[in-house]
C-alpha cells in the first residue's frame, strides 16, 4: 500500500502517518529524514542534494525523486510506504508518477487531512516548545503544569518562530498556492481521500484506517 499524506502546514499529517506505518507495517518516509540520511551518510545523491543546500537553493525535483525512489527501493518498503513531505507542487507529483510507472507502480492513496485555516493558526500559535528536551505543550490542549515551564526538564518554554501567527499565515499563503492544487491533481485521478482533522487525533485516524480498508 502506497500512500502520500496531504494537508496545510499544522494539519496533523506527520502524526497520522507514523499511526499508519505503525498500524499497517510499513515505513514512514519523511523525505527531510531522508536528505538528512543521505548527507549524513556521505552518499552520492547526498553529496548532490547538499550541494544546494549549502547554497540555500531547492533541491531539483529530479533528485528529489531519485532520492526518494532510492529509499523506497529498499527491502523494508516491499509492503508500501507513506510518503510525508513530497510531493509538494504538481511538477514534483508528475515527476513521481512517470518514475512510479517505469517500474510498474503507482500510488494507491492520497490521504487530505482537512483542516480550515482559522483552526491551523489557533493550533500553531498556542505551541509552546522546550529548546533543550524538545518537549511540545500547547496552551490549550497539552498544557505545561506550570506555565511557561517544561514539565520534562524544568526549561523555559518558547513560543518558536515557526509557529508564529504571521509565519504561519505566509506558510498557509504558500501551501494554498503551491500543494493545494495537489488535491485537485489526486481527485482526478480517482485516488484522494479526505477526511475531517478538525476532530481528535484518534478520531481522525479511525476514519484514515476506514477509507484505506
Amino acid at each position: 500500500m502506497k500512500i502520500i499524506m496531504l494537508g496545510a502546514p499544522g494539519a496533523g499529517k506527520g502524526t497520522q502517518a507514523k499511526m499508519i506505518a505503525q498500524r499497517y507495517g510499513i515505513p514512514h518516509v519523511s523525505t527531510g529524514d531522508i536528505f538528512r540520511a543521505n548527507i549524513k551518510n556521505g552518499t552520492k545523491l547526498g553529496a548532490e542534494a547538499k550541494q544546494y543546500m549549502d547554497q540555500g537553493l531547492l533541491v531539483p525535483d529530479e533528485l528529489t525523486v531519485k532520492i526518494l525512489l532510492d529509499r523506497v527501493a529498499q527491502e523494508d518498503c516491499a509492503k508500501g510506504y507513506v510518503l510525508d513531505g513530497f510531493p509538494r507542487t504538481i511538477p514534483q507529483a508528475q515527476v513521481l508518477d512517470e518514475a512510479l510507472e517505469k517500474q510498474n507502480e503507482k500510488i494507491d492513496y492520497a490521504v487530505n487531512v482537512d483542516v480550515p485555516d482559522e483552526n491551523i493558526v489557533k493550533r500553531m500559535s498556542g505551541r509552546r516548545a522546550c529548546l533543550k528536551c524538545g518537549a511540545t505543550f500547547h496552551i490549550e490542549h497539552i498544557p505545561p503544569k506550570q506555565e511557561g515551564i517544561c514539565d520534562s526538564c524544568g526549561s523555559q518554554l518558547v513560543l518558536r518562530d515557526d509557529d508564529r501567527q504571521e509565519t504561519v499565515q505566509n506558510r498557509l499563503k504558500v501551501y494554498h498556492d503551491q500543494t493545494q492544487p495537489l488535491i485537485d491533481y489526486y481527485e482526478k485521478k480517482g485516488i484522494l481521500k479526505s477526511v475531517d482533522g478538525t476532530v481528535d487525533m484518534q478520531d481522525v485516524f479511525h476514519a484514515i484506517s476506514n477509507v484505506l480498508a
